[in-house]
């Protein structure tokens, strides 16, 4: 069980608001948590690794104490087992890839099995200055995978990848979990990536839990019925005459949507939506949207 109870007062694009966040986890499970940029994904990841200390609470898991002021317990985040892949990658700049790798982890052969796993088997004589953001992504997620954490963090992990690379590395950190049991929470905004990996999703909104459940749960109305559903994002709308239609990103691939009036009232660009066939037609329903 991992249980956290903290507050950590943060500022958003909004104003000032509080992170406050009281939750149980089961363990071998994995976790997205899911919500526009600056609800505080980042720091509860930050406050679970250790790297940000809260303003105020308590943090369990694995049945040790990692924070509890008030008994003087903070275990250092090196101590907790914990793997992280950040959001700005944070390599070190004078290693190569297999460097980078290797500082998390003294088994060599450990190393190669996730250089390669990785892809970066071509790429592991070169510093990080030579990589593409994406590659740097890999070698981030190569390096926690090789310190064998048994609580692994993900932050946005593979939002510079294309869409193949991004795919194969799911099944990468899918595997992982399986084969080692280890429990996974996942900073993401991509709901293919959610729905593909999450056995449940925590959506956080202003520092607040609003919904949590399984993806189906979260993001798939129970009074929408159709023949298909598929989850995107609203990339642009545009006027086509007298009516409006959307145009709804799926992955690497794109369709156009129109909008009834009702629909434009409410949807913007960068709305994640879920579209589904009903009576041959094509509807939008609103999942959660992001901030302008």
């Amino acid at each position: 069980m991992i249980f956290a109870d903290v507050t950590e007062r943060l500022h958003g694009t909004s104003g000032p608001f509080e992170l406050s966040v009281k939750l149980e986890l089961e363990e071998r499970k994995t976790y997205a948590l899911f919500g526009c940029s600056g609800s505080g994904k980042t720091t509860f990841l930050r406050i679970l690794a250790g790297l940000v200390e809260p303003d105020s609470g308590r943090v369990e898991a694995f049945g040790e104490l990692w924070h509890a002021p008030a008994r003087g317990i903070r275990v250092p985040s090196e101590k907790r087992g914990v793997g992280f892949v950040f959001q700005d990658y944070a390599l070190f700049p004078h290693l190569t890839v297999r460097g980078n790798v290797a500082y998390s982890c003294r088994d060599h052969a450990l190393v190669d099995v996730w250089i390669k796993r990785t892809g970066l088997s071509e790429l592991a004589g070169k510093k990080p200055s030579r990589l593409s953001g994406g590659q740097k992504q890999r070698v981030a997620l190569a390096r926690a995978l090789a310190s064998s954490p048994r609580l692994l963090l993900l932050d946005e992990p593979l939002s510079a990848l294309d869409s193949t690379m991004r795919v194969r590395l799911q099944d990468v950190i899918a595997t992982y979990r399986a084969e080692t049991g280890a429990t996974i929470i996942l900073a993401s905004h991509d709901l293919p990536e959610v729905f593909r990996l999450a056995d449940e999703v925590l959506v956080l909104e202003e520092g607040k839990i609003i919904r949590k459940g399984t993806p189906r749960e979260v993001f798939l109305p129970r009074d929408v019925s159709s023949k298909f559903s598929v989850t995107g994002q609203i990339l642009a709308i545009d006027k086509a005459g007298v009516l409006s239609v959307a145009w709804v990103g799926f992955g690497g691939s794109a369709a156009q949507i129109v909008l009834t009036d009702a629909d434009r009232e409410y949807l913007s660009v960068g709305d994640d939506v879920l579209v589904a066939s009903k009576a041959f037609q094509a509807i939008l329903w609103q999942t959660v949207r992001r901030n302008s």
